[in-house]
């Protein structure tokens, strides 16, 4: 397979460039490159150096490639644009800066829908007028990504955002151009929002650029969903465990991308609280091993 495997800041519980909890962007490079990974994304921006040659001589000492990175903003809220559009060209910079490929948005939480994380016929929908903004919002973020700095940009569905459930990701990817936005697939989110993460990605393969890989505890996701747990709290019970323990079919999603023929890279991403995970590079080692042990080389 030309599949490569990488991992992300998210997995040493870095989710907010200026949280005090985070760990030195140095430390998760060199935690990463111990625990085997040759891929890294870039965490949010601000977190790594903005100046790239300080990061490329960091990467290159832990012999590690760049692979992309995130904009995890509120698209939902129109007052929150100038902010998006910071966002999307610093991050856009970084990684064309180091020969990233993957661009790729992500709507933050938001507190209409935080409550019905998972609970699909609950949450709270957008208007016809609220949903274009919405969505053009997306778009032009997207075509940001694409034409103004030659990346792939794909969207990220995620839990607690207006970006969540998968009839709502197939109605933007309806809406807007594939040459501008694609998906970039993430199993656990797929799964706490409810929905079967090989289904989706058998039928939506040819759309997909580029993959998350995160499995979700069933017991735990049980209990988050009945006491309406925040998803930051949820990450703190350990929603997202190691991978091949939780109810993603991690076989079946090889399988999927062997038959489409798919190359690249695909990311771990274990969201965790920093102040609580005990061994995130022993996790990180575990996931790696996890996915050699069923054919990812």
């Amino acid at each position: 397979m030309s599949i490569r495997i990488g991992n992300a800041p998210c997995s040493w519980g870095v989710e907010f460039a200026q949280d005090p909890r985070n760990p030195h962007w140095k430390t998760v490079l060199s935690d990463c490159a111990e625990a085997g990974y040759k891929g890294i994304e870039l965490g949010p921006v601000g977190f790594m150096p903005e100046d790239p040659a300080v990061l490329a001589d960091a990467l290159t000492e832990h012999d590690l490639e760049l692979i992309g990175g995130v904009v995890f903003r509120n698209y939902h809220d129109p007052d929150a644009w100038e902010d998006v559009l910071d966002a999307t060209h610093r991050t856009a910079r970084a990684l064309k800066a180091h020969g990233a490929q993957h661009l790729v948005l992500i709507d933050a939480i938001s507190p209409r829908r935080a409550p019905t994380a998972g609970r699909a016929d609950e949450a709270e929908q957008m208007d016809k007028v609220e949903w274009t903004a919405y969505r053009d919002r997306i778009t032009e973020s997207a075509r940001i990504g694409s034409e103004e700095y030659g990346l792939t940009v794909g969207m990220h569905a995620h839990a607690a955002g207006f970006m969540d459930f998968e009839p709502e990701l197939i109605r933007l990817l309806e809406e807007v151009d594939e040459n501008l936005l694609k998906i970039c697939f993430d199993t656990g989110h797929h799964s706490y929002a409810g929905f079967d993460p090989v289904g989706f990605m058998q039928r939506y393969v040819d759309r997909i650029s580029y993959m998350h890989f995160k499995d979700i505890s069933p017991t735990v996701k049980a209990d988050v969903i009945a006491n309406r747990t925040g998803f930051y709290d949820a990450c703190g019970q350990g929603i997202f465990c190691n991978l091949g323990e939780g109810d993603v079919d991690f076989p079946s999603v090889r399988q999927v991308l062997l038959d489409a023929g798919f190359t690249g890279w695909c990311t771990v991403e274990q969201d965790c609280d920093p102040t609580l995970d005990p061994d995130p590079v022993g996790d990180a080692r575990k996931n790696r091993e996890y996915l050699e042990s069923i054919g990812f080389n």
